[in-house]
């Protein structure tokens, strides 16, 4: 639902699925979202300084201004 609604409105971004990483790779990124949201649930937005965890329409679009 994010890629779908981030596209919908001709937003740029970028995106890693977790689910597809492997070792070494998969280890790090969860590390990383992990340091980011101290838990891992999924989607992990990250829009500037702001981290939003879940897909949350209403505070996704404060965050980008739409």
């Amino acid at each position: 639902m994010a890629k779908q609604f981030l596209r919908e409105h001709c937003v740029d971004f970028e995106y890693i699925d977790v689910d597809l990483l492997e070792g070494d790779e998969r280890t790090k990124v969860l590390r990383e979202i992990y340091e980011l949201t101290k838990g891992y649930s999924f989607p992990v937005l990250v829009v500037g300084d702001c981290v939003l965890v879940g897909f949350n329409e209403t505070r996704l679009r404060e965050e980008l201004g739409l």
